[in-house]
């Protein structure tokens, strides 16, 4: 198994003193650092524990002015070794860290007391108290505590030990899941072009994926070319592990710490989100204008209570965002100030009065693993993939209670009630007012209930309780009544009945009082039968004429079918081409036909 480790506690107490007794590998990447003994940027290294677990280590800077740095990479960590040195006890900057890893939630990790070899054993206790107080509030709080003198390695070997305990309680990531990349380093190396790190807490990538560049400029996409994690070249990494990945067609300017590299499609990108206080000071009392952290981003933000828990936060720019993410908040002079959890990646524009009060009430009421049910509501029916995306269900989750699946659609009970009662309305207001139609055009109906769909069509049409037929929904037993237009119907039914293939010509129609609607009324009530070019006759006809052609010599032409019929070449070839398509005739050439045995 793979794990990242980071490092947190006041500048100079030992963080990569500690690491380099770990791994034996110099996470200071620059010279100043080295010089200076202050760590700027993120460093890096890794070792193997004894259960054989590969850990990558993420080394922070612990100076105030580096706060920035630090968020980055703590953020995507899931554990934390977090450094107090015994003789200077917990500083300044323990409370931005510890901050910190309460505003991320972090849960898993270790307190280890560093320059044992500084302190009486009396003065280690009392710092050990000391931070579990400070840590109390934090998911540090019950975290299992290790003295150590690094550089003579007094306690390494036990804090391996606990570190390994440690790691094996950790939940298992998600190897076939989504893939959010944060990248925290861009550099160029020879013959590879560019090359990003960060920490890959979920997915797997490999080389020839394509992935999604997310970045201030927008979003592109890549191939990747290459892997590397811990110096080794791999074709897949998967979580959580430290990796190097080399994209081809991007420039190293074109790329930052912050930007994301993301599975195309999977993941929901929004400046706005909804968040709920998981530490720090009440939202009421912070500043309107602060920086927000998410993953290894930093970015100016615009925070707007709705109540002492809950916020809006609207970010200089979209980045990738899921329900459960956190994000950490801090004024532009480094101070933390909070955290929060994200409720909604997504959330409802607030447009008319008392839309925030009525928002606060939501979110109150929402629990943190809640989301999908209300947004479903919200929207009356929404795709599977979308909920996703917005990270308000996983792919094996199964709908809440008062939600229906259909397809891939999830579909609100009372959304679906409401459009079948609407449907049903506007068909019986339709039969009321125009008798003769044969019913509500069914194309029609998905814009005029506002359906975010057609699929969901045939499931509305079932709840309504109507008929489809010939593309026109009605009310099941409903026939079209003629009203005026009876009298001019029996009319010409007593002409047929007469003379049954000496259809009327147009102006006999017109002059009866009969258009195309009173005709296609006629016919769907059964009472008369419509051919092309205009021909109408009785449905009995095709049965009269079978047998009339019957009698005939077969084959038979249609000048003679013409003269047994008593009609006309405008009535009689419409009237073949019906019976052919019945398979009661058969064309056999371009002049004769036989009637099917």
């Amino acid at each position: 198994m793979k794990y990242v480790v980071a490092t947190a506690g006041h500048v100079d107490h030992g963080k990569s003193t500690l690491v380099r007794a770990l791994t034996g590998i110099e996470p200071d990447r620059w010279e100043e650092e080295r010089r200076r003994g202050l760590t700027i940027d993120l460093g890096f290294a890794w070792t193997t524990l004894p259960s054989g677990a590969d850990v990558a280590f993420v080394d922070v800077p612990g100076h105030e002015r580096f706060i920035p740095n630090m968020l980055a990479g703590l953020g995507p960590a899931p554990v934390v070794l977090f450094v107090v040195a015994a003789d200077e006890g917990w500083s300044a900057q323990s409370d931005d860290h510890r901050d910190a890893v309460a505003a991320l939630g972090i849960e898993y990790g270790l307190l280890v007391i560093t320059r044992a070899d500084r302190a009486s054993p009396d003065r280690v206790r009392e710092v050990i108290d000391l931070s579990r107080d400070r840590l109390s509030r934090t998911g540090l709080s019950d975290a299992p505590a290790v003295v150590v003198s690094a550089p003579d390695r007094v306690g390494i070997d036990e804090l391996r030990t606990r570190l390994d305990a440690v790691l094996a309680g950790t939940s298992p990531p998600s190897t076939s899941g989504r893939v959010r990349f944060w990248i925290d380093r861009v550099f160029t190396r020879t013959g590879a072009g560019t090359v990003v790190t960060g920490t890959l807490s979920a997915g797997t990538i490999s080389v020839g994926d394509t992935l999604d560049l997310l970045t201030v400029d927008g979003r592109r996409r890549l191939d990747v070319r290459g892997l590397q994690s811990e110096g080794a070249t791999l074709t897949s990494a998967g979580p959580v592990s430290r990796v190097a990945i080399n994209l081809r067609g991007v420039g190293v300017d074109d790329v930052s710490r912050g930007d994301a590299l993301v599975t195309p499609g999977a993941w929901h990108t929004s400046a706005v989100a909804d968040v709920r206080r998981v530490s720090g000071m009440s939202f009421e009392e912070a500043p309107e204008h602060l920086v927000a952290h998410i993953g290894t981003a930093a970015l100016p933000v615009r925070l707007r209570p709705f109540d002492g828990d809950h916020a809006r936060v609207t970010l200089a720019r979209a980045v990738p965002m899921s329900r459960g993410d956190r994000v950490v908040l801090r004024d532009p002079g480094q101070r933390i100030v909070g955290g929060g959890v994200v409720l909604h990646p997504d959330p409802p524009a607030l447009t008319r009065r008392g839309d925030a009060t009525r928002r606060a009430a939501s979110l109150a009421a929402m629990s943190d693993g809640a989301g999908a049910a209300e947004e479903v509501h919200r929207r009356g029916a929404m795709r599977v993939t979308d909920l996703t995306r917005l990270g308000l269900v996983d792919d094996a989750e199964p709908a809440p209670h008062g939600v229906r699946v259909i397809g891939e659609w999830w579909v609100a009970e009372t959304s679906l009630t409401a459009w079948a009662e609407r449907l049903h309305a506007a068909v019986r207001e339709l039969h009321q007012r125009d008798p003769l139609s044969a019913g509500l055009s069914a194309a029609g109906a998905p814009a005029l209930l506002g359906l975010p769909d057609t699929t969901l069509l045939a499931t509305v049409i079932s709840e309504a309780g109507l008929s489809s037929s010939d593309g026109h929904l009605a009310i099941p037993g409903h026939k079209p009544s003629l009203g005026d237009a009876d009298d001019a119907v029996s009319a010409l039914e007593r002409r047929l009945a007469d003379h049954p293939f000496r259809a009327p010509e147009a102006d006999d129609l017109t002059a009866l009082g009969l258009g195309a609607r009173e005709l296609a009324a006629a016919e769907r009530t059964g009472r008369i039968l419509r051919l092309r070019d205009g021909v109408v006759l009785l449905p009995t006809a095709p049965a009269l004429a079978m047998r009339i052609l019957a009698s005939l010599d077969q084959p038979f032409t249609t000048s003679a079918a013409r003269q047994a019929l008593g009609t006309t070449r405008r009535v009689v070839i419409p009237l073949l081409e019906y019976l052919d398509a019945r398979g009661w005739t058969r064309r056999l050439d371009a002049g004769h036909r036989e009637v099917v045995r």
